[in-house]
């Protein structure tokens, strides 16, 4: 702690991020990396990057992305706003609307949201999550100013359908409805078929999970025109250039790339599948994702010995010690070899018990 802190500053809890290992020896199963490489028309696209590109300021707006993504979803460039990463996307979406407001968002759920609430001043209502884990949408729709929902929800892995999102987004007119779609394109439905119906609704995404493109740093929103200035406003007071020349031809073109998106998606659902089933058959109850993880926990062994174990082992899962989830663990769904890996290792644990 340096005496030149802000009284703030000395008051941050920030967000801890999954451990990145300095070697490739082990299997990386704790921050939902994609199980497949990026496109090959993304690498081409990154290779294709000339000097003059980096040595010139790229575009401020990104437009060849905004086009590319209005595109694909029907909708205008104007309805798009990119960022490096959804995490700085939604920074400053807190920032734009959410300072100093009365926010509903879930206690169980991404753990950025009480971040930037507390960076931003505003009064996060944290409505427990049921039972199962699942969403009483009706609790939410209560005595606040905005509602931040992450669909699929992260660590459950759970998802809303878009009519439940829209039931929601229409009771709230006057309210603004954010929700976090870092996880599409696993299954869930997407509410970003109602952008253009509803002024008051905002969704964010990332290409990390869903694109393979975790190690460029790109995210978007898509909304109303109006919204979408209001996050101009407050990028272009942090930082107009967020996103590089290379990240926004590499991100252009996994947008534009839909056939290796749709497969890489079905893939994916495939291993989830196969991995749920290994994890059943050795005992685990695992909530049914939508995502490009299982959230799981065994009736007999608790979380934090578990994940020690396969630490150990080499095996990297999530983890938080949290109340209700402590004895959950977060598995990313990784390659067909990587998701053997952990199943073998968990048994071997579980014998020797």
């Amino acid at each position: 702690m340096s005496r030149f802190w802000v009284e703030k500053v000395t008051e941050l809890q920030p967000y801890v991020p999954g451990e990145q290992p300095a070697t490739g020896s082990v299997v990386k199963l704790n921050t939902n990396e994609h199980a497949l490489s990026p496109s090959d028309a993304v690498m081409a696209a990154i290779s294709a990057v000339q000097g003059e590109q980096l040595r010139r300021y790229p575009d401020p707006d990104a437009s060849g992305l905004c086009d590319a993504i209005a595109a694909v979803e029907g909708l205008t460039a104007a309805n798009v706003f990119p960022g490096n990463g959804s995490d700085e996307v939604l920074a400053h979406l807190w920032f734009a609307f959410l300072s100093g407001r009365t926010v509903r968002t879930l206690d169980t759920t991404y753990g950025f949201y009480p971040v930037w609430a507390k960076l931003y001043g505003s009064h996060l209502v944290e409505v427990p999550v049921l039972e199962d884990f699942s969403v009483d949408v009706g609790a939410l729709d209560q005595h606040h100013d905005a509602i931040v929902l992450a669909n699929p929800n992260a660590p459950t892995g759970l998802a809303l359908r878009c009519a439940d999102i829209e039931s929601l987004v229409a009771s709230n007119r006057d309210r603004l409805v954010i929700i976090d779609e870092a996880y599409f394109g696993f299954g869930a439905e997407s509410a970003a078929l109602l952008v253009a119906e509803y002024d008051n609704l905002m969704i964010s995404r990332s290409l990390s999970k869903s694109h393979s493109l975790a190690g460029m740093r790109v995210g978007y929103a898509l909304a109303h025109p109006d919204l979408i200035e209001g996050l101009n406003r407050v990028k272009d007071s942090f930082n107009s250039y967020p996103l590089d020349a290379v990240a926004q031809a590499a991100a252009t073109a996994a947008i534009s790339d839909a056939e290796w998106f749709e497969q890489a998606s079905q893939a994916v659902a495939q291993s989830r599948a196969q991995l749920t089933v290994g994890l059943v058959s050795l005992g685990f109850e695992v909530l049914p994702s939508m995502a490009n993880f299982v959230f799981t926990r065994h009736p007999e062994v608790g979380g934090e010995a578990l994940f020690a174990a396969l630490r150990q082992e080499g095996v990297l899962v999530r983890r938080w010690s949290k109340p209700r989830i402590e004895d959950w663990l977060r598995i990313t769904v990784g390659s067909g070899e990587q998701n053997e890996c952990l199943l073998m290792t968990v048994a071997q644990f579980l014998k020797n018990q």
